[in-house]
């Protein structure tokens, strides 16, 4: 993108009078000079520098809540372009993350969202232009600019959660660039897709941008399809030369089947085969009742932001986001792993979940000088409620015990989830107050320093139980302190070596306030402690190459008390190790990549719990293979046609973190995916993805040891792009 502006001298050096050195008047002298000037008028076009380039992203705001060069930002973070978004044809956060190091997505039984960072499960720590956004639901991306993932504990930015990492996403903002795009794709098991983005100046002072959604696919799992829709409207007003308003509503559904694939084989006691995965060439059997495991989700949300930039330069920027939530989902499913004789056991239940989030946002932004040394100072409260509702049907004990078999995956017999097991409230306040300084000691030196403050009182209510009980109620209370320090050294301007240290907790109830669930429940929160060096090397501003050592310590785990087991303990059993490496950018003008490589080894330092169910010494942590790669190419053969290959490789990792009894393994694969890219015309593009070029067979992910989705077999995804 260019920017115009137009330039009008006074003079030009040609028509400027010379100096006279004589008294007196010369007629023709003062004719000349009273004379009228006719100046031209000099365009000047600059190039506006870009925060994304193609698949390089040059800045980001995220990590700090300042526009940072990711360069002087210390702290591992993938940025997932638009262009990487369309190229790849990303459709959901699964999908976002399959080409981003040291990260892997679970499967969230099948009805949400889930994430591995480092080592560390989530569903929790998922944020949208900076503010929470976790309810668990399935995220789409048809109103998305790019999205960020940064790795480690962001509690000084983002608060409670984010121990292993967060996800963020930015989304589209009105503008005064026009944009006409209609995209339509249509893909293998009946897949139909339609997304629209539309952008309109209205007028000098008002913009308007409109994105929507619609989608409907069957898919390669027997019985499993989704019907999901949305739209986000938003207008960008500029209230004055300093002052910018962006407001936009949400409303957004997904339904669809929830699939928690298949079980695994033999199960605890009957290590004849090992226990792995059941037939993974069995991509399509649904075990339980497809019919009987739907899953809805209703989003209505509202944002607005402020943002003021006084004559000084100083900042003052307002966020609010209300959201409300509908969740709802059943499932028939394997809960056990299929035996020696050919037998599985079913479980089955519905939850019910109502969430309201209102949080606000103030950050002040200005800078300062000590001498010769610059600072930028970020002052910021956050103030947040999120009021949630939860209950849970199961079958009565008449049918609490529901059989299956391997020649009998779908469970056809009756069925009644009319006892009521959980019904809880919830209601959380937030105060957050934080404060950072971003500090340029010498043009070869930076450090950043912050500290944030959360007050996090939450109220539990048992609804099950009777105002009288004084078991009912429970109210935690945690006062968080969540430090972040980062060193930066730069020898040359495009090259940065760093070292970060950053806390974050986890309150005891969870990322989800989902309750507590033992007796004792006065523990202090999880603790997440993350040590970081690296290396960025932006080899040209569309280039850029990043390596980080990382040392992640999860402290204050519950776990059974050995010496008396209706009580807990705390044990500091958990740690993450490894080595990161990404690229991200153009090769060449005509090659771009983006991927990187996972060395890591995720581990319990400290028996959890006894008897079967202990969590050993030296057990790896779910989904968290030791070895990673991923890369993404495409190639520009001329201005029309293109084309692009990429690559995905995991080594084994455990379905579950093992116990004493039972480990089942994923095995490790390799899998292709390619594209075909072709620009019809300068306002018409249609590319053909097809995932899995090899038919490969293998485990994608895992809720626990008994529900293992099958990868999808080859599939193809046809997309036009239209611009009008």
């Amino acid at each position: 993108m260019s920017g115009m502006f137009v330039y009008s001298p006074l003079l030009s050096a040609e028509e400027k009078p010379a100096v006279e050195t004589k008294t007196g008047t010369d007629s023709k002298a003062s004719a000349k000079a009273a004379a009228p000037l006719t100046l031209p008028q000099v365009n000047v076009v600059g190039e506006q520098l870009k925060i994304t380039d193609g698949y390089a992203t040059r800045s980001s705001s995220t990590a700090t809540k300042t526009d940072t060069p990711l360069i002087d930002t210390p702290q591992s973070i993938s940025v997932i372009t638009q262009d990487v978004i369309k190229d790849q044809s990303i459709q959901s956060v699964s999908e976002a993350v399959r080409y981003v190091p040291g990260v892997t997505a679970a499967q969230g039984e099948g009805n949400r969202d889930a994430l591995i960072l480092r080592g560390n499960a989530t569903t929790g720590d998922l944020f949208v232009d900076g503010i929470r956004d976790d309810v668990q639901t399935y995220r789409d991306f048809y109103n998305t600019e790019r999205i960020e993932v940064l790795k480690g504990p962001n509690g000084m930015i983002f608060g409670r959660g984010g121990a292993g990492g967060v996800i963020n996403r930015v989304t589209k903002e009105a503008g005064w660039d026009p944009i006409r795009e209609l995209s339509v794709s249509y893909g293998a098991y009946n897949q139909k897709r339609t997304s629209i983005d539309f952008n309109e100046a209205i007028s000098d002072d008002v913009a308007f941008r409109i994105n929507g959604v619609y989608e409907n696919s069957d898919s390669y799992r027997d019985g499993v399809n989704l019907e999901r829709y949305g739209i986000n409207p938003t207008l960008t007003i500029k209230a004055t030369e300093r002052t910018k308003i962006v407001i936009g509503a949400e409303y957004f559904k997904d339904d669809r089947v929830a699939d928690r694939g298949v079980p695994s084989v033999n199960g605890a006691g009957n290590n004849t085969l090992g226990n792995r995965p059941f037939r993974i060439g069995d991509t399509d059997t649904f075990y339980g009742n497809a019919r009987l495991s739907p899953t809805e989700t209703e989003t209505n949300a509202f944002n607005a932001m402020i943002e003021h930039v006084f004559d000084n330069g100083t900042i003052l920027r307002n966020r609010t986001r209300y959201a409300d939530y509908d969740k709802f989902y059943q499932n028939v499913f394997a809960r056990s792993a299929i035996n020696n004789a050919g037998q599985v056991q079913f479980g089955a239940y519905r939850d019910e979940t109502e969430r309201e989030n209102l949080i606000n946002q103030t950050d002040l932004i200005f800078s300062a000088h000590t001498g010769k040394i610059e600072h930028k100072l970020l002052v910021g409260m956050e103030l947040g409620r999120q009021d949630t509702d939860n209950r849970r049907f199961s079958p009565n004990a008449a049918n609490d015990n529901l059989p299956g078999s391997f020649t009998s995956p779908t469970f056809s017999g009756p069925i009644s989830l009319n006892n009521l097991r959980i019904n809880r409230s919830s209601q959380a306040d937030i105060l957050g107050l934080y404060v950072q300084d971003q500090i340029i000691l010498s043009p070869k030196w930076q450090a950043i320093v912050g500290l944030r403050y959360d007050q996090f009182d939450v109220k539990h209510t048992d609804l099950t139980k009777a105002n009288g009980d004084p078991t009912r109620r429970f109210d935690s209370n945690d006062d968080l302190i969540s430090p972040r320090a980062g060193l930066i050294f730069k020898p040359m301007q495009n090259t940065s070596v760093y070292a970060n240290y950053s806390q974050s907790y986890v309150p005891r109830s969870g990322d989800q306030l989902s309750g507590l669930t033992f007796a004792n429940s006065t523990f202090d929160p999880e603790k997440f402690i993350n040590q970081e060096v690296g290396v960025k090397w932006d080899i040209r501003p569309d280039l850029s190459v990043t390596a980080a050592l990382f040392k992640l310590d999860r402290e204050k785990i519950a776990a059974a008390d050995p010496n008396n087991p209706g009580q807990t303990i705390l044990l500091d059993g958990q740690q993450t190790k490894g080595l990161e490496l990404g690229l991200a950018g153009r090769v060449t003008s005509k090659w771009s990549v983006f991927g990187g490589i996972t060395l890591q080894d995720g581990e319990i330092t400290k028996q959890q719990g006894t008897g079967a169910g202990a969590i050993l010494k030296g057990a790896e942590l779910q989904l968290t293979p030791d070895r990673m790669f991923s890369l993404w190419n495409r190639y520009d053969f001329n201005e029309t046609w293109g084309a692009a290959i990429g690559v995905i490789s995991t080594s084994d990792r455990f379905a579950a973190t093992p116990t004493a009894s039972q480990s089942t393994v994923l095995p490790g694969y390799t899998r292709y995916d390619a594209a075909i890219f072709a620009k019809i015309n300068p306002r018409m593009r249609l590319q053909l993805n097809i995932e899995n070029l090899t038919n490969k067979e293998y485990a994608l992910y895992s809720h626990n040891n008994n529900n293992i989705t099958p990868g999808s077999p080859i599939t193809a995804r046809a997309t036009l792009i239209v611009n009008f």
